[in-house]
């Protein structure tokens, strides 16, 4: 019989496009197999599997409809996930009565359909069915279907990956990701972990002051041993809500990887962490780029200049055509303000760019210095500094989450907090 999933939809199929910062989680290695019966949604369905969250996926796309499905099944077995596309009602239930007499313990099937009613979702629920989906549909629509049927609604905020890149050498991007890393854990409460991926010269231990006898290396040398408790074993806890996958910043070995070498890693902690930032070094290799593609969100870190202006444009074309299904990265203006530089506009990056910067950081050598020396965030040196608020922003976009409200204090609040004292 086909077993019965968690479901994902109201009772009601959901036919209102979801807002910009929805979080769809990766599919795990399934197979998927869809037997279409219009090619514009076969096409649909090829998008989907090109689709990063689906990378994992072996998928497989058949015209037929229920009719091929059934025949196909009666002496193959069945995949993970079926996708089916039906048009008619007696035909749809029909087909699944005769579907579920061939199909293996433990296979979800989602059909795509194009009647709007409750009576038979609910029928089609009643007979095991994973997901409806109400035809004509989008590759999106596809991959959330599929995604959602790995990951209960309740779990949808762990495993946000973040990754935050330097369009040029030196721009600061691992200041900015350790600053709005902090931010994410700070002020928005949420559990946080900063991977630092420059394993030769990585500087989160020293922004934090951390000095671990292990990091990420570990994990990476050792992908047969990577689970949850050895990835929690290589943290380093930096604050309540924030912890570090410190690089090793040492020469006595170099770091050539191949292009999956990270993969183990970053699935570990997106099964425990609801935030992951990672610190990408400005190099460009395999595992770079599958880092950059894969993450939920992106911000690139740019100083004001002509060849910071050409890496980012360069960048932002390259994921947009790679992520067709994902908000095109956010970028900010670092260094801005530097005496006597020649700098171009925001407004000019802008218009190159096609979208705004999420914000621009002015140069201030001295506190940012200051806080580097000292192992330190700028909040930790300066409670009121305006770079303050504008790295609370960035977290706010990146992560799709307002600022925790903090309880306003009343006159009785000094008497009950005395009383709480005692």
């Amino acid at each position: 019989m086909i077993s019965y999933a968690r479901q994902t939809h109201e009772e009601q199929p959901e036919t209102v496009p979801p807002p910009v910062e929805e979080h769809i989680a990766p599919a795990p290695r399934v197979s998927v197999q869809a037997f279409c019966e219009t090619v514009e949604t076969a096409a649909a369905v090829q998008s989907a599997g090109e689709d990063r969250r689906l990378g994992k996926a072996h998928l497989k796309i058949q015209m037929g409809g229920m009719a091929a499905a059934v025949e196909a099944y009666r002496s193959a077995p069945t995949p993970n996930v079926i996708v089916l596309e039906s048009d008619g009602r007696n035909d749809l239930l029909g087909g699944l009565d005769q579907l579920a007499t061939v199909c293996d313990a433990g296979t979800r099937v989602v059909v795509i359909g194009r009647i709007n009613d409750v009576t038979l979702y609910r029928e089609l629920v009643r007979r095991g069915v994973s997901d409806y989906v109400l035809a004509p549909v989008g590759a999106i629509d596809v991959v959330r279907s599929i995604c959602n049927l790995f990951s209960a609604p309740e779990a949808k905020a762990v495993g946000r990956i973040i990754a935050v890149v330097g369009a040029k050498g030196g721009v600061g991007a691992s200041t900015i990701s350790h600053n709005v890393a902090w931010a994410i854990a700070r002020d928005l409460a949420m559990d946080a972990v900063v991977a630092d991926l420059d394993l030769a010269f990585g500087t989160a231990g020293l922004d934090y002051n951390q000095d671990p006898p292990q990091g990420i290396a570990d994990a990476v040398f050792s992908p047969d041993r990577v689970d949850t408790a050895f990835i929690d074993r290589l943290l380093s806890k930096c604050t309540d809500h924030l912890s570090l996958l410190a690089a090793p910043a040492t020469l006595d070995r170099v770091y050539d990887f191949g292009t999956d070498a990270f993969d183990s890693v970053f699935d570990t902690l997106r099964s425990t962490m609801p935030c992951i930032v990672l610190d990408i070094p400005h190099q460009w290799s395999g595992w770079t780029k599958r880092a950059l593609i894969g993450a939920d969100d992106i911000l690139i870190v740019a100083a004001p200049d002509l060849a910071n202006l050409r890496n980012t444009k360069n960048l932002f074309d390259l994921l947009k055509a790679a992520r067709p299904n994902d908000r095109p990265p956010l970028y900010c203006l670092n260094q801005v303000g530097v005496p006597k530089r020649p700098e171009i506009a925001a407004a000019e990056f802008a218009k190159a760019i096609e979208s705004q910067p999420i914000v621009s950081i002015p140069f201030e050598p001295q506190i940012f210095g200051s806080a580097a020396n000292n192992g330190q965030m700028i909040a930790e040196i300066s409670a009121n500094h305006k770079s303050i608020e504008m790295f609370l922003q960035i977290a706010q976009r990146l992560t799709g989450r307002s600022e925790t409200k903090k309880q306003k204090s009343s006159l009785f609040s000094p008497l009950i907090d005395k009383l709480r004292g005692k």
